[in-house]
């Protein structure tokens, strides 16, 4: 099957990466999470609600700011074929 086709079928997710099986991919993850219960562990429970609804904000704009990568890193691809098909063309 062609990736076309795979993506049509659902098989590929652009949304999906396999970013967190890199090493300093995991030791970011682990150093946030150790970060976070520190901060946690000096709150007050009105500030532990603030800082929730902040790391709340904070998770849907990254999500937002992903989205919007992937489309113009997908509008780029497309240029840049499209670039390579018109300068291709009779050089045959």
């Amino acid at each position: 099957m062609n990736i076309l086709e795979e993506f049509w079928y659902g098989n590929l997710d652009p949304a999906e990466y396999d970013s967190c099986t890199t090493k300093e991919y995991k030791e970011l993850l682990k150093l946030i999470s150790r970060n976070e219960e520190k901060l946690l562990a000096t709150m007050t429970d009105a500030q532990k609600e603030l800082f929730s609804r902040y790391t709340d904000c904070v998770r849907e704009h990254q999500a937002m700011a992903e989205c919007l990568l992937f489309q113009n890193s997908f509008r780029l691809g497309g240029r840049m074929m499209l670039e390579v098909m018109r300068d291709g063309v009779g050089d045959e």
